[in-house]
């Protein structure tokens, strides 16, 4: 089963580690680190993506329509994942620190 990375991340030795439990170093590392793995797959989705359009010919019926926008919606995923790690980096080097999304005791948002 695969851990979320906010709640959990792994190290060498597949030992669960609690982000909070990290240094900010370690953290940034960590977010650097997939940000780089989803840009791997990312350029790999384009690429899969180029030499599908590629060959499509439509005097021959041949279409790649379903492939090609599952492979687009993939890039795109990435795209997000590699945004929220990037945000993540910049709080955490702005020395904001992530909360909880529970609302207060008292029900006041604001």
């Amino acid at each position: 089963m695969t851990k979320s990375p906010k709640t959990a991340a792994s190290v060498s030795n597949d030992v669960p580690v609690r982000e909070e439990e990290l240094s900010d170093e370690e953290i940034i590392a960590r977010a650097e680190a997939d940000m780089k793995r989803f840009a791997a797959e990312r350029d790999a989705c384009l690429a899969r993506r180029k030499e599908l359009m590629d060959a499509e010919d439509p005097d021959k019926g041949v279409f790649h329509a379903a492939e090609i926008f599952r492979l687009q919606q993939e890039k795109l995923r990435l795209d997000v994942e590699m945004e929220f790690r990037r945000k993540k980096i910049n709080r955490i080097r702005l020395g904001i620190r992530e909360t909880s999304h529970q609302p207060p005791a008292d029900g006041m948002l604001f």
